[in-house]
């Protein structure tokens, strides 16, 4: 893991005349009146805060041995936190949080000993992804002056891995088989896909019952400054990535006087008015921009994978190994549905490049190996089980958390005609964030109205935002948004560069300043840094690697 997990297009989106969400119903939980006083709800909710916080204090966390699912390589070792359900009620049902940390090992450079920080907590984004695999970064040569100040804490965040985890539909009964991906679907595939979503939505209300409207964004926020308690730590230092860095934003919207030192990495913007189903627009178009930069990179390697000497015919040979997918799915279980979701990982992700690029070279000549490898099922039985497992737990968690943050337009036309428009200029991905997010459009439930996340000066110590300005997942306006409504905070820019998650990667221009700041102390001059783009992968065979990337 190398790294820890586009400029967006605006003007583009405006000359399409994207429809705005509707005017979000009073949510009485999701956020306080402004210049008004909390409702009698809120009011509760932050009183509960307090008092799961003080009980984790004096309980803390009984460490023991990380087994199963959440076993690791390395010193690492996990336990449970204990927080409510619903916070306007901390007496009542609870969930247990699973831990995971490595303590700081103290020994430096020369084998110097290192003062400890104390805990610098993570979150990999999402929402529905797990952070307890963190810790065994401990073990990589980028990460050890960090391992050396600080525990090194994961976390699974409430419905994900063990953490009360929460299924919408029986993850044994999900299709494996290929899958469609029409850049411009049919009227046959869009009344099946709207089907599905309703579908979807049902199941999630029926087998999430009233603990459903419980995964939100605020109750994660709440869970984090209950952990903070339980691990002993007077004030948080945090680590989040794309979703984790909005939420760590959140948290110090809520908590200031808790932060103590905040790396909000590739975050989601925090704009009101942009999350939920605007976001996802945005998204479809920094995606297109990724993708032409992907495609021109092979086109500029034609001598080692011969899919074309430009962008356009790296396209249509791409296109044309959809087609054939179609008619053939490689092994019987890989369509232009796996190949898309492969591709869209590439789309995030630069150092999936020359694999990606590989596999697609090689089914154009006829050998599907790598295809299969990178996008297929595993071969065996209980890995299958446990992907399908895991992606439905990611995919219900996501869809919880999404549709209950955010109103979403619940009339089709708004999807189908702002789609349609932003499809012919980014007809990659903005189909396929259709069909991801339209269970929204079928939930039950009031949707919440998300917090206007700002602090006033002095109110927050100082956080640092690290952002690519070609970000595909978490386009960069986000990170500005951010650095503006946090004040002093200081945006740290890698200009023409495009991968997901910057922490602990490949550029040491980047590294510098978050060692900088979480060691020392120290951010740089004048509110913003600019940093030249890593080095672009090179184009080699080599096996491919895993998919499994926090924040994508």
């Amino acid at each position: 893991m190398r790294r820890i997990v586009l400029f967006a297009v605006v003007s583009a989106l405006a000359s399409l005349g994207v429809a705005a969400a509707p005017p979000p119903p009073p949510d009485p939980d999701s956020a306080r009146p402004p210049g008004g006083a909390a409702s009698p709800r809120l009011a509760a909710a932050e009183r509960g805060v307090a008092e799961a916080a003080a009980r984790a204090a004096k309980e803390g966390i009984r460490w023991g041995r990380c087994t199963g699912q959440d076993a690791m390589p390395g010193r690492a070792e996990c336990g449970t936190v204990t927080v409510p359900l619903d916070y306007a009620r901390p007496a009542g049902p609870a969930v247990r949080l699973t831990v995971s940390r490595t303590l700081a090992t103290g020994g430096g450079a020369g084998s110097r000993p290192v003062p400890r920080q104390g805990a610098l907590v993570f979150h990999p984004g999402g929402p529905g992804v797990s952070g307890m695999s963190f810790p065994a970064v401990s073990l990589m040569p980028e990460w050890w002056e960090l391992a050396a100040a600080y525990d090194l804490v994961g976390y699974a965040p409430r419905g994900v891995g063990r953490s009360g985890p929460l299924y919408c539909v029986d993850p044994a009964k999900a299709p494996d088989g290929p899958r469609r991906s029409p850049a411009h679907p049919s009227a046959g595939f869009t009344k099946e896909r709207r089907a599905e979503a309703a579908e979807y939505a049902a199941s999630c209300a029926l087998r999430g019952g009233s603990a459903l409207r419980h995964h939100t964004s605020l109750d994660n926020a709440r869970d984090l400054e209950v952990l903070r308690a339980a691990l002993g730590e007077r004030r948080l230092t945090f680590l989040g990535v794309a979703y984790g860095g909005y939420l760590g934003a959140l948290y110090a919207d809520l908590f200031p006087h808790r932060v103590r030192r905040m790396v909000l990495d590739s975050p989601l913007d925090p704009d009101p008015a942009r999350l939920g189903y605007r976001a996802s627009l945005d998204r479809s178009a920094a995606v297109e921009t990724r993708w032409a930069d992907f495609r021109a990179w092979v086109a500029r390697h034609d001598a080692v994978y011969g899919l074309g000497s430009d962008a356009g015919a790296v396209e249509r040979a791409y296109e044309r190994v959809a087609a054939r997918l179609a008619k053939e799915p490689a092994g019987g279980t890989v369509g232009p549905g796996q190949l898309h979701r492969a591709m869209v990982t590439a789309a995030h992700f630069d150092d999936f490049w020359p694999h990606r690029a590989r596999a697609l070279a090689d089914h154009a000549r006829g050998d599907a190996r790598q295809l299969l490898a990178q996008a297929g099922p595993p071969p065996d039985a209980g890995a299958r089980a446990d992907r399908a497992a895991a992606a439905e737990n990611t995919r219900a968690v996501r869809t919880a958390v999404e549709c209950n943050d955010a109103p979403w337009p619940a009339d089709w036309k708004v999807w189908d005609a702002d789609a349609t428009r932003l499809a012919r200029t980014a007809p990659f991905a903005t189909w396929d964030h259709v069909w991801s997010h339209l269970p929204c459009a079928y939930w039950k439930g009031p949707a919440g109205r998300p917090r206007d996340v700002r602090t006033a000066p002095g109110e927050l110590p100082p956080v640092l935002v690290l952002a690519a300005e070609r970000d595909a997942a978490a386009p960069y306006r986000g990170a500005r948004e951010l650095r503006d409504r946090l004040a002093g905070a200081v945006l740290v820019t890698e200009r023409r560069a495009g991968s997901h998650g910057l922490a602990g990667g490949g550029n040491p221009c980047v590294q510098d300043r978050l060692l900088d700041y979480l060691l020392r102390g120290r951010l740089p001059a004048g509110g913003r840094a600019d940093c030249a783009p890593h080095p672009a992968p090179r184009p080699r065979p080599s096996s491919p690697p895993t998919d499994a990337r926090p924040g994508a």
